[in-house]
């Protein structure tokens, strides 16, 4: 299994089959995605553009169920649109799903009544977290993951200090930070972050 960050929250992950989690800012058409994450309807998570760069015709979407109507006036068929709520299971083409919750604690850009998501996906037997835009929110405490990617460039999202604060409770393997050093959050957030994360969590930073 590879993975890769393209831009802010867009993660590319390579196994026997191809995910994409928020496609965005993807430099080349290369079409091939057979799972399409989407965490919520801001342009830096949902862009149609860099959708179509990475999607072919039997593409699943899996995504939030308030962005069904979104997805559809893209020219998403029906039959290929997985809509869930928080909470949710499902497993397509081998990958076990659960939906978890996304939103703010002190901000109002993404609030819990939205439904938006973030994703655990099992691959390869790996339990990998992408967490969307949240804040450290009480949920995430619980989540068993062997790898999390979780935002850490503040203002929409928490800050490199709350994200490290997270990630020593819920105690994954691994975590890569992301959603930061471009819109929000400086380069530097990166190495602050993983100077205060537990000596026993692995940091990867893929953002430099």
């Amino acid at each position: 299994m590879r993975y890769f960050i393209n831009a802010q929250s867009s993660v590319r992950i390579e196994s026997e089959i191809v995910i994409h989690f928020d496609p965005f800012k993807i430099k080349a058409k290369v079409n091939g995605a057979d799972i399409i994450f989407i965490t919520h309807p801001h342009f830096d998570h949902f862009s149609p553009n860099d959708i179509a760069k990475v999607k072919k015709e039997s593409t699943i979407f899996v995504a939030p169920k308030s962005m069904s109507a979104e997805l559809l006036k893209i020219g998403v068929a029906p039959q290929n649109i997985f809509a869930m709520n928080p909470g949710e299971t499902a497993e397509i083409l081998g990958v076990k799903i659960l939906a978890v919750p996304a939103y703010n604690t002190n901000k109002p850009m993404h609030k819990k009544e939205y439904g938006w998501l973030g994703y655990i996906a099992e691959i390869e037997g790996k339990k990998i977290y992408v967490a969307g835009d949240i804040d450290a929110i009480s949920e995430a405490e619980e989540f068993k993951a062997d790898i999390a990617f979780v935002p850490i460039g503040g203002t929409y999202t928490m800050d490199y200090r709350e994200a490290a604060g997270l990630i020593n409770r819920m105690k994954p393997k691994k975590v890569i930070p992301y959603h930061y050093g471009s819109i929000v959050g400086s380069k530097s957030c990166g190495k602050k972050f993983k100077a205060l994360v537990d000596n026993d969590i692995e940091v990867e930073l893929l953002i430099d």
